[in-house]
């Protein structure tokens, strides 16, 4: 199988965001008689929210969606974790809705998608669209082993690319973007780490909530993979085979077409976070069509965002991961756009009623397999 995926054309396909539609967003705020700053943060939101939807004013957010990518990670059976629910039933919890993610997705209105890249369970523990996508079970352990091969790595790739294009032909208009999995945050770490040339100890977190003992052995094992990354840095994707997962792979490919499709995104955690610095790389333009939901204290993600040039719109230390860091910046930007669109629009937004898609690239396209 065709191992390759061009890189190059993402740096020519991502275009900012509307300029003009931001100014034209700004003009209409001031004719709402409203003072300057009156609206504080939102009046950035919403002139953002212009610029990606390409409308002035800001439509409202009408069909936002929650993207979880699940996957284990061979590093967590070295013990860089808390003991804890696995993956496995964390995403059956999302999928039977009483998983944090799911309640508050309810609440405000967002649709739940989980997709399985690299779950360490039977190939049939989901539905047939939640593993429809699956690269493989689990990963390779990064401090001694490469988490992918190549072709494992193009497939979750693309597949990330493919969600992509689904979501925007549905006409999701945000997507609200996290993950599931065990031994996820010791691969950020490695990840930011080496792209931000930092030491072990600058980018390990707490992660699950541990301890000193375990920090130092999740320090160390963030250090070997550190060593093995940085002979690949200027390989993105031999990158995210050597010292990433199949999860990793699909949310970076996720992120570019994402940009592409011009569909805008609310990063999570420190995963996301680490996804896309990786996608700044092969796209540099690609971070203005993201937003950074909150802060979760992780110091790589702190690293990550910094890097990025994105500030946190909350500062709430959630470390759950499952998107609920994003999740609970939706009111947030659910009020941007309400506030300052036409009033006219504001009832369809209640209805859920989507966008018209944007002809744009299609992964297929971009891959030569259209």
């Amino acid at each position: 199988m065709d191992t390759t995926v061009d890189l190059d054309s993402f740096s020519s396909l991502v275009e900012r965001p509307d300029e003009a539609a931001r100014k034209a967003a700004e003009e209409y705020r001031q004719q709402l008689g409203l003072p300057p700053g009156g609206l504080g943060s939102l009046e950035e939101l919403g002139a953002w929210l212009a610029s990606v939807q390409g409308a002035a004013p800001v439509r409202p957010v009408a069909a936002a969606k929650v993207l979880l990518f699940a996957g284990d990670h061979g590093v967590a059976g070295i013990g860089v974790s808390r003991p804890g629910s696995g993956t496995v039933d964390r995403v059956h919890a999302v999928l039977a809705g009483t998983a944090p993610t799911a309640l508050l997705a309810r609440r405000y209105g967002a649709a739940v998608r989980v997709v399985d890249m690299a779950v360490d369970a039977e190939p049939h523990e989901f539905p047939a669209e939640v593993s429809q996508y699956r690269v493989r079970r689990g990963s390779g352990r990064i401090d001694v082993e490469d988490a992918l091969t190549a072709e494992e790595t193009a497939r979750a790739f693309r597949a990330g690319m493919a969600i992509a294009d689904e979501e925007a032909d549905a006409g999701t208009d945000l997507v609200l973007l996290g993950d599931i999995g065990t031994g996820s945050t010791t691969v950020a770490a490695v990840l930011v780490g080496a792209l931000c040339g930092t030491d072990a100890a600058a980018v390990t977190g707490r992660g699950s909530g541990i301890d000193d003992r375990v920090w130092m052995v999740k320090c160390a094992t963030v250090r070997d993979a550190l060593r093995r990354a940085r002979p690949v840095l200027g390989d993105q994707l031999g990158l995210l085979a050597a010292t990433g997962g199949a999860d990793f792979a699909a949310i970076t490919g996720f992120l570019l077409q994402a940009a592409v499709r011009r569909l805008p995104v609310v990063l999570d955690g420190v995963v996301s976070a680490a996804c896309a610095l990786v996608a700044q790389r092969v796209a540099f333009r690609a971070p203005e069509w993201w937003r950074a939901g909150q802060d979760s204290g992780e110091p790589a993600q702190a690293k990550a965002y910094d890097r990025l040039t994105l500030t946190p719109l909350q500062q709430l230390g959630v470390r759950a991961g499952e998107g609920v860091g994003a999740l609970l910046a939706l009111p947030l930007l659910q009020a941007a756009s309400d506030t300052l669109a036409e009033p006219t629009d504001v009832p369809a937004a209640a209805k859920g009623e989507p966008r018209p898609p944007a002809k744009l690239p299609t992964a297929a396209e971009l891959l030569g397999l259209g």
